[in-house]
């Protein structure tokens, strides 16, 4: 079974970085989905369903960390493989399963962004300076929705080595009339005595309230920490990883050395070794609250997020295992 180009190309482009951003991750993986799906030329259900397994795998493989792809894919999957056991399943309800719940997916995901912009807004008073870290649409919603509430608010922004992606957040700011200063990551803890607040998105929220996300995060935090200066995190809850409350730990991806130098300085200086980790972990002792479409929670009450929103995945999970430990 061929996989279509354009979605071998949309699996490209999320691996490159050239679609990049946890939430647009997500809907574009959704996307996918429908193009692989309607791209279908088989007669068989069966064919079909494997099909789409592979497409799904191939998906989720193109950025191990940020949850909120295999969630997505996830998402669609369950729903298909729940439609194609009832007895009156046809291969045209299956295509018709997966564009509607991919739509579904991409729909919730942009209206989550646009709640938690309203409810995290709450938290910005007239006249503060919020520090913000990488690219985050969450994080951007509740800073832009404060704005356009009225309030006269300054923004600091870390240009976020080495994809420079907060070049990206000070566009955007800026193209809303809020006051912008780009600073170099390293730079955090000199400018932190002038931030009221720090506001930063996630790749991945774990069962203990830890956050995954942009490589540096961790440091903000410990440098606000130290300036008695409130974190929060901006995400919506299908960055909340199942597989984290079952003691999987999160894979955090390091991506090629030629990111954070030239091709020709690794050559000239084969005995060094170069890392380039895309994202780190942040403790759930240093961040004050996590804003989510459902609500403002603190980081230990991740796991009710994980019970409400995927207690039917870590159910059959649990069955699973239980039928193994019994065959065994």
């Amino acid at each position: 079974m061929k996989i279509p180009h354009e979605v071998l190309k949309i699996i490209e482009d999320i691996r490159t970085m050239r679609v990049r951003g946890a939430g647009k991750i997500a809907r574009t993986a959704a996307k996918a989905l429908i193009i692989a799906s309607e791209e279908y030329r088989g007669t068989s259900l069966k064919e079909y369903l494997t099909y789409m397994e592979l497409i799904a795998e191939r998906l989720k493989n193109a950025r191990p960390t940020a949850v909120s792809l295999p969630n997505a894919v996830n998402y669609v999957l369950s729903r298909l493989k729940k439609a194609s056991m009832e007895p009156s399943s046809t291969l045209n309800k299956a295509k018709f399963i997966v564009r509607e719940s991919a739509n579904d997916f991409i729909k919730r995901s942009f209206e989550a962004i646009k709640k938690i912009g309203e409810i995290g807004s709450k938290r910005i008073s007239d006249g503060e300076v919020i520090l913000t870290h990488c690219n985050s649409t969450a994080a951007l919603s509740v800073i832009i929705t404060a704005h356009h509430q009225g309030k006269h608010i300054e923004v600091f922004a870390t240009e976020t080595r080495p994809k420079f992606q907060g070049h990206i957040t000070a566009k955007i700011l800026a193209k809303e009339g809020i006051p912008i200063t780009l600073i170099p990551d390293s730079a955090v803890r000199y400018f932190m005595k002038d931030i009221d607040k720090v506001i930063v998105g996630a790749d991945t929220v774990t069962a203990n309230g830890a956050v995954v996300n942009k490589v540096g995060t961790s440091l903000i935090a410990l440098a606000a920490h130290e300036a008695r200066v409130r974190v929060f995190v901006a995400a919506e809850t299908y960055k909340f990883s199942p597989a984290t409350v079952l003691g999987e730990l999160v894979m955090i991806e390091e991506r090629d050395p030629t990111e954070v130098v030239p091709p020709e300085y690794l050559y000239e200086n084969s005995e060094v070794i170069v890392r380039n980790p895309a994202f780190d972990v942040t403790p759930p002792e240093y961040i004050d609250a996590i804003i989510t479409e459902k609500g403002i929670i603190p980081p230990q009450a991740a796991i009710l997020i994980l019970e409400e929103e995927y207690g039917w995945v870590l159910k059959d999970y649990f069955i699973k295992e239980l039928n193994f430990a019994e065959e065994s």
